[in-house]
């Protein structure tokens, strides 16, 4: 017994045997613990439909494991003393210890769940805005979730996190200055694909740009324009300027002015008013709602307009193109003449000279 009284450096050899078995337990207890997790819980998760009990036993169980091990050299270091500095000091750096801990298993769950919540949302979705934004939003929450836990570490252990706060606040601002266009364009993207104001392969006009989405990033959005051009716009353009989403109208609007010669009767008028109604309303690629009407008396003819709609699905050149042409057929076959500019002079003896 006297042995074990010896003292080792300032403590006796019976307490560093406690303290050696705290270690040991807590050492052994953790890989049994590990590996009965490991075992027995994952086996039984496997047999449940859902994947979430397994995801969180998979994420937890090196944690929990780290966590006990951590515990049992605590409770052995109780058993020791070394100065109430050293002692202090210890028992920060336990607390510091437990904190981080907690702050891992806290990371891995959210990185776990939130990743396979966003898996399953680009899954469903059509846009790849979810792939590109998950990586991005995964890797913000798990650094916000460590920030969290360091900050709470350094509060346990005494020291002044406020003053600490204080000088990261001013080089994350400084930081927040100089990335603003980034920090813009990743949250435009995110607007993008909350809105959906346009998806890939809708045609879309901006700040004189015509073109179709081709991609849409979480920084830029790539559009090829009629001319067969790539161009790449930041995504904090769309939520600042007006965007107009060509695909997404009903139908397009067409207003067609014909001018026919003064010398023509009104009964003939009329024959060419039911000549457009006829083409137009009988056209596959037109809508019913149409309004044709004697517009009025020009300068140099007689005027008949017409306003009708093509159709989403029709293509929206080649409709009043095919129009224009059979327009054109009818009132030649009826002898409806289209006017162009004339000019008729009056000598002083009266008759008129063109």
């Amino acid at each position: 017994m006297d042995f074990l009284n010896t003292e080792f450096l300032g403590n006796p050899l019976l307490e560093w045997g406690i303290a050696l078995l705290w270690a040991i337990g807590g050492l052994v207890i953790g890989r049994l613990l590990y590996r009965w997790v490991s075992h027995r819980l994952k086996a039984a998760a496997n047999k449940t439909a859902s994947k979430l009990d397994d995801l969180i036993i998979d994420q937890v169980e090196e944690p929990i494991a780290m966590g006990v091990v951590i515990l049992g050299l605590w409770f052995g270091y109780d058993h020791l003393h070394f100065g109430a500095g050293a002692d202090a000091f210890m028992e920060n750096v336990f607390a510091i210890a437990v904190a981080l801990d907690i702050t891992w298993l806290a990371a891995r769950l959210v990185d776990s769940l939130i990743g396979n919540l966003l898996l399953s949302v680009s899954e469903k979705s059509e846009s790849s805005m979810v792939a590109q934004v998950a990586p991005v939003l995964q890797k913000t929450l798990r650094s916000t979730v460590w920030v969290l836990g360091v900050i709470m570490a350094l509060n346990n252990a005494g020291y002044d996190v406020g003053a600490l706060l204080a000088g990261v606040g001013i080089g994350g601002l400084a930081m927040a200055m100089a990335a603003k266009d980034f920090v813009a364009n990743i949250f435009g993207g995110i607007t993008i694909f909350v809105d959906k104001p346009f998806l890939v392969g809708d045609r879309v006009q901006l700040d004189g740009m015509d073109g179709t989405v081709q991609e849409i990033g979480i920084r830029s959005t790539r559009l090829k324009t009629l001319a067969g051009r790539m161009v790449t716009i930041p995504n904090h353009k769309f939520t600042d300027s007006i965007v107009e989403n060509v695909t997404a109208e009903p139908a397009r609007k067409v207003r067609v002015d014909l001018g026919l010669t003064y010398d023509t009767a009104p009964e003939q008028i009329e024959r060419a008013i039911a000549i457009l109604n006829e083409i137009v309303v009988k056209h596959v690629g037109t809508e019913d709602n149409t309004i044709i009407w004697f517009s009025g008396f020009g300068d140099f003819s007689l005027n008949v307009s017409a306003i009708y709609y093509v159709k989403k699905e029709a293509d929206v050149s080649l409709t009043p193109g095919a129009v224009n042409l059979e327009i054109l057929r009818r009132f030649n076959a009826e002898n409806l003449n289209f006017a162009f500019p004339t000019q008729t002079l009056i000598h002083e003896g009266g008759q008129p000279a063109l």
